[in-house]
């Protein structure tokens, strides 16, 4: 048996994008490490705002459940919303991690001001609530859009990814930043190649994600059920929501 399982959820019902998303899990995951890369099997196709946001969520919980009954043991959030993941981390016995939260926190490490790129500019928003939220805003230099929608990253044509390249290229000349975060999930596996052209740290959250709950996991650290993240409360759900009853 494997000495470490990570289930690596991505929120959208893409079996494309969670294929794309496991093969950068595995491709940093240490000897011994399992990549369980799943998806929702109901819920939306993409996540570009606070709308689909909250339809991932509940599918997000519905495999964070299914994670915890077959022995895993953390969670990725492949979504750079981190949706529902406070929610996750009260479902769950090990550690969830969201990859715009991973994320964020490496590029700290490496650089003292980070750019990021993502898909829509509708979703720009989304990213700077986070940086206030996980108190980054003070480091992120600039936020930028491709101004194409998640599942371009996924069509074969190679314009979204060219077009990640052109904005990591502006974002160095003009922002002033040491590091460029990744914002998709479905960025995953450019970070390595765009790292070695730049010359810089180009930082995706999924990988990162699953080597902070690899050192968690080995430091016997897991989430925290004193407090607001104790198990959710013992009451009745009704309908659909009856199979997220954690006990």
């Amino acid at each position: 048996m494997s000495s470490v399982c990570i289930q690596v959820i991505n929120p959208n019902t893409s079996r494309g994008m969670t294929e794309t998303i496991g093969a950068a899990a595995r491709a940093v995951a240490a000897p011994g490490t399992e990549i369980l890369a799943v998806c929702p099997e109901e819920g939306v196709p993409s996540i570009e705002g606070h709308f689909d946001e909250a339809i991932a969520a509940v599918g997000v919980l519905e495999q964070i459940k299914k994670g915890r009954q077959q022995g895993v043991d953390g969670h990725v959030i492949a979504c750079f919303g981190d949706p529902g993941l406070l929610a996750a981390r009260e479902l769950a016995q090990g550690p969830v991690i969201g990859i715009a939260e991973a994320a964020m926190h490496m590029a700290t490490l490496v650089a003292t001001r980070f750019s990021i790129v993502t898909t829509l500019p509708r979703t720009l928003i989304i990213a700077r609530h986070l940086l206030h939220q996980y108190g980054f805003h003070d480091h992120c230099a600039a936020l930028h859009a491709i101004d194409l929608p998640v599942l371009a990253l996924e069509d074969g044509s190679g314009l979204a990814q060219e077009k990640v390249r052109a904005r990591c290229i502006q974002a160095l000349k003009e922002d002033g930043c040491g590091a460029i975060v990744l914002g998709c999930g479905g960025m995953a596996t450019l970070a390595q190649e765009l790292t070695r052209e730049l010359h810089v740290p180009v930082i995706d959250g999924v990988s990162a994600a699953v080597k902070m709950v690899e050192s968690l996991v080995a430091l016997g650290l897991s989430t925290s059920k004193h407090g607001d993240l104790a198990f959710p409360e013992n009451k009745a759900l009704s309908g659909k929501f009856q199979a997220l009853n954690p006990f």
